[in-house]
């Protein structure tokens, strides 16, 4: 059997979720699951988002394999936030998961803008 390594195993354990700082772009990388488990994680990268300079702010869900709908109303939560400085909260590569829920909740989700 297989096992991580001791760095690996901590992130995992730890940190089901993760962002990062987005390198060539004002904004951050999330990757993992969003859900009850990582709620507090994803509230305080979406702090860090908000507080993030520029006229557009960029989220990239790329690697982002799930969001419950409390991480979808967080989103909605910081993209009005941003909205509110003058700024916008963009998305990038939203999966499955937040694509339905904008589709099944329009106006409730009507803050999210998603790149093309």
């Amino acid at each position: 059997m297989n096992s991580p390594s001791g760095a690996e195993a901590g992130a995992d354990a730890c940190a089901p979720l993760t962002a990062r700082p987005w390198q060539d772009r004002p904004g951050a990388r999330l990757s993992g699951s969003c859900d009850l488990d990582t709620r507090q994680c994803l509230s305080a990268a979406l702090g860090v988002v908000t507080g993030i300079p520029g006229p557009v702010v960029h989220l990239d869900l790329s690697a982002v394999v799930f969001l419950d709908t409390a991480a979808v109303a967080a989103l909605v939560r910081a993209a009005t936030a941003l909205k509110g400085q003058g700024q916008r909260l963009l998305l990038h590569d939203p999966p499955y998961s937040l694509r339905k829920v904008v589709q099944m909740f329009p106006d409730e989700c009507a803050a999210l803008e998603v790149a093309a």
